[in-house]
């Protein structure tokens, strides 16, 4: 994590450093009279790097390996056919990833407080795991929608602990994007596993879960390995919360507007994002809620609308997750140089641009590139809204705010695709293009209302403070 220290005169070194607060700051320390112990002007704020210490870089991979298993939870078919159930009655499988999403909101800071990130290490992989094995040995249909939750669960641990950690190492906005980009290639990887299981060796839904129960025991043993010595002591002093805070942390954040802000972005983020990639025809598992299916609604509106063939309309989707892997990987580069709130605003304006192609320009080979280039663009607006969120909250917030605003955009990809669907059904597969085109023009607004620059992070805790100790004082 993220850790503070004074030096009078920083030279070179592999940590990335920042500025402290004003030295007139009215954070000070009373305990000895006539002592000002408020950092020096040159004080700077020292960040840790993917690569120092040196354990970071087994970190980091163990982190990218858990996402690109995240990523490879959207990939099984054949529900429907298999249990012989109706798509109404399958479709609690999506719903229960969710709810899995949203007691891992409620309970993420206190695994990190009592456990660390050593317990989000043990824990979420192992509800990976546990769940994969159960769903190998294809069990009743509840037993899934039970299984499910658990795995929901995990997802939310993952996602908010190693969004959080990375976003407050130097080099976040690369560091995210790689991150972030492990999950779409997994999501990218995911169905063409699954199809060739299926439709050319001609196993069940269930033996993709044989090579996601190999992926998740790499993942509990590099996880546990890498962060065994993170326990919740080590996280206590690395994320302090202030002593005269009056509320616990995940009550801070959600008193905070910036955590609203950021959940409601996520939250429309995720329904144009699900709306691009669900389909009420190819029926996926959905382990994770960020996003929905892999080509869904691409496939359907390029087979209904453009009247591609079937292998046409699957590389559509397969190149929409493809851009999104480039986009995260490349666009991060140019993140770090324009800043997070400018670049995601010169994203959704190109996302506006690509989506106004995709519906109005009739040509199949024109809508095949251009939803490629929208994963690209809409792919890094995910990892910078996490960043930008670390950069503008005090580090004890950020578990819970970032928990909460996966688990609150999760129910954006929950209810959006579902009444895109039902609009779908009464009005033609047309309706999608301008449906995802609001959506970017609301989140485009809700990002303008986001603060333009983070303040210093040690600044946010001092102010923290001092609200805190304004309160103390109020009879």
């Amino acid at each position: 994590m993220a850790s503070r220290t004074n030096i009078p005169e920083p030279s070179s070194s592999s940590s990335e450093l920042r500025p402290l607060p004003n030295p007139n700051s009215p954070e000070k320390n009373s305990g000895v009279a006539g002592v000002d112990d408020s950092p020096p002007s040159t004080a700077v704020e020292a960040l840790q790097k993917w690569n120092s210490p040196r354990i970071n870089m087994f970190r980091v991979f163990a982190t990218f390996w858990s996402f690109f298993v995240f990523g490879m939870n959207d990939g099984s078919y054949g529900l429907e056919k298999y249990y012989t159930l109706s798509y109404t009655v399958v479709s609690l499988i999506f719903l229960s990833p969710f709810a899995g999403y949203t007691l891992a909101s409620v309970f993420n800071n206190h695994v990190h407080v009592r456990f660390g990130q050593r317990g989000v290490a043990i824990v979420g992989p192992t509800c990976h795991l546990i769940s994969y094995i159960v769903f190998s040995v294809h069990p009743p249909y509840p037993v899934l929608v039970v299984m499910f939750i658990f795995v929901g669960f995990g997802n939310g641990l993952i996602d908010a602990a190693w969004c959080a950690w990375i976003g407050n190492m130097a080099n976040s906005n690369e560091v995210s994007g790689f991150l972030q980009a492990c999950y779409a290639l997994g999501a990218t990887v995911a169905p063409l596993i699954a199809t060739a299981l299926i439709s050319k060796a001609g196993l069940g839904w269930y033996a993709y879960y044989y090579i996601m129960i190999g992926a998740s025991a790499l993942e509990l043993i590099t996880s546990t390995y890498t962060f065994w010595a993170q326990t919740g002591a080590v996280y206590q002093a690395e994320n302090p919360q202030s002593p005269t805070a009056k509320t616990g942390r995940t009550r801070g954040a959600l008193k905070n507007k910036v955590t609203w802000l950021f959940a409601l972005f996520i939250f429309g983020y995720v329904g144009a994002e699900g709306n691009l990639t669900f389909s009420p025809y190819l029926h996926p598992l959905k382990a994770k809620t960020k996003q929905v299916s892999l080509g869904g609604w691409i496939i359907t509106f390029m087979s209904t609308v453009r009247y591609a063939n079937a292998l046409a309309s699957s590389a559509s989707a397969t190149g929409f997750w493809g851009g999104m892997t480039v986009g995260r990987l490349g666009l991060s580069f140019l993140t770090s140089r324009l800043g997070e709130f400018y670049s995601v605003l010169l994203y959704l304006f190109l996302a506006v641009l690509l989506e106004l192609i995709f519906w109005l320009v009739p040509s199949l080979i024109t809508s095949a590139i251009t939803v490629a280039l929208l994963g690209a663009v809409m792919g890094p607006m995910f990892p910078t809204a996490i960043v930008l969120v670390t950069k503008l909250l005090p580090r004890s917030l950020h578990v819970g705010t970032i928990g909460f605003g996966t688990a609150f955009g999760g129910s954006g990809g929950a209810v959006f695709p579902f009444l895109v669907g039902a609009i779908a059904q009464r009005k033609g597969v047309r309706t999608l293009q301008p449906i995802i085109l609001a959506l970017l023009v609301v989140i485009a607004g809700l990002w303008i209302c986001m603060p333009r620059r983070g303040k210093n992070r040690v600044e946010s805790e001092n102010e923290e403070s001092a609200a805190g100790q304004e309160s103390s004082v109020v009879v």
